[in-house]
């Protein structure tokens, strides 16, 4: 496969709509954030993988470069863009990828001026960040439109709770303040709307639980979040809380609509297996209303009686026509028409993996939705194990990938052969039709040159339907 060109590939050029960045050129290669095998942890390090995404590629589909962190007690997760379409700033381009690592708290400043061939420009010791800031389990990464960026963390030098934000320097990327004047009870994920002076954040847990395994012991004793925190975006500063109840339990993912007048967004309660609308009330406050629940299972054969979907991930297409969600226990991606934001309509379900498939030792004993419990996926005779996590989704929205790592405690502990045996990338082809499974594009991540691997977080050059916030 031949490079892409650098700066056709990976500088963010001149400021565009969200329509607009639909018409890019699609994606030739995709970032991937590897996990480690369990038996490989305490030898190998997580890597970076670029995927060939070219289908006129000889490679179409193959990892093509792996660039290791450095540190066994690393955990990648999520990641994000020095510089996207928010940026002021003319003098910064796109070119770095920034990568907090969970555990160990470190943070990697990737360098893509070869976007095959990634190499870390720079790591800064989270040691040294938990010393200066008493901040630790770093989350979401944003450029923001200083030119600086902006990390959202989880927990403080101790492992428990807190919900901070932390801001580098846009050039040299060394750590330069907290952003928050107060900090939140728990922390996660984070979107700003400049226009509607907001920036809202979401919870998830207190790190020493969550990076335990699930209990729902904990979720009865506090330990897992509930709130939405609107936040000041000029100031910096806390403005109200929103208590999303039980059916908002453990709210993760947060996107708002790319158009960057909208004044609307989403959340994914992953425990409560529902979708938040977050939008104005009649008063002009900022709530969150409830507009999808899926249903439990009840099971037998599990470690619960009645089975939630867990939402780990949602994304909204560049048009604001479609949100993408995953749930990774009941398995399935959907595609809902959010044409009316009040009230999404189902279009579209795969089943890619998950819990309930037949033959996996659950026996669901009743279900609201389905007649029969889903067959597992196999693409080109291989069996896709694990489930659904994240997703990214092109630009001109057609190609879905899907991923299948959550967390390394959570996914041995819902997943264990999958985290033996390696998982995979799969694509869903979208259309206003609904999703189908592409049977050409499978990376088989079990099969790598140091043993079976997970994938989680996808990106690619250019920015993509999660990095980028609309001004």
């Amino acid at each position: 496969m031949a490079p892409p060109d650098p700066e056709s590939c990976c500088y963010s050029g001149p400021r565009k709509t969200p329509l607009e960045a639909m018409n890019d050129p699609p994606e030739k290669v995709l970032y991937v954030l590897c996990l480690q095998s369990p038996e490989n942890r305490k030898t190998v390090c997580d890597y970076i993988a670029t995927v060939d995404a070219d289908p006129s590629s000889p490679t179409y589909s193959t990892v093509l470069h792996r660039l290791y962190t450095q540190d066994l007690n690393d955990e990648v997760h999520h990641f994000g863009w020095n510089s996207c379409v928010s940026c002021t700033d003319p003098a910064i381009k796109r070119r770095y990828l920034i990568i907090p690592v969970l555990k160990s708290g470190n943070i990697y400043i990737v360098d893509t001026i070869d976007p095959v061939k990634l190499s870390i420009s720079k790591v800064m010791s989270g040691r040294d960040i938990a010393d200066r800031f008493n901040l630790t389990y770093p989350h979401t990464t944003h450029c923001i439109p200083s030119g600086q960026v902006m990390i959202s963390y989880m927990g403080d030098a101790e492992g428990k709770a807190r919900g901070a934000f932390l801001l580098l320097d846009g050039t040299t990327f060394e750590p330069v303040g907290l952003w928050n004047k107060k900090d939140a009870d728990q922390g996660y994920d984070f979107w700003y709307q400049p226009k509607c002076n907001l920036m809202v954040s979401s919870e998830f847990g207190v790190p020493n639980s969550f990076m335990k395994c699930f209990d729902p012991k904990d979720v009865a004793k506090g330990d897992y979040g509930s709130k939405l925190n609107f936040w000041d975006w000029k100031k910096g500063t806390l403005s109200s809380s929103k208590d999303l109840g039980a059916s908002g339990k453990i709210p993760l993912e947060l996107r708002f609509l790319h158009n960057p007048d909208a004044e609307e967004g989403f959340v994914a309660a992953a425990l409560g297996s529902s979708i938040f609308r977050i939008h104005k009330n009649f008063f002009g406050y900022w709530t969150a209303s409830n507009v999808v629940q899926i249903p439990p299972k009840k099971v037998e054969g599990w470690m619960l009686p009645a089975m939630p979907s867990l939402i780990t991930d949602i994304l909204i297409s560049l048009d604001d026509k479609y949100l993408y969600l995953a749930n990774f226990l009941h398995g399935d991606v959907r595609q809902y028409d959010i044409t009316d934001t009040s009230k999404p309509k189902q279009v579209s379900q795969v089943f890619c993996g998950g819990s309930i498939c037949k033959g996996e030792g659950v026996k669901v004993t009743e279900d609201l939705e389905l007649e029969e419990q889903p067959e597992r996926l196999i693409i080109k005779e291989t069996v896709v194990r694990g489930s659904p996590n994240m997703l990214q989704l092109s630009k001109d929205g057609k190609r879905l990938y899907v991923t299948f790592s959550l967390l390394n405690p959570w996914d041995q502990q819902f997943y264990p052969e999958a985290c033996r045996e390696g998982t995979c990338i799969i694509m869903l082809n979208c259309s206003d039709a609904g999703m189908t499974v592409d049977e050409e594009f499978f990376v088989d991540l079990s099969k790598e040159p140091d043993g079976a691997i997970r994938a989680h977080e996808v990106r690619y050059p250019g920015g993509d339907c999660t990095s980028d916030i609309y001004l």
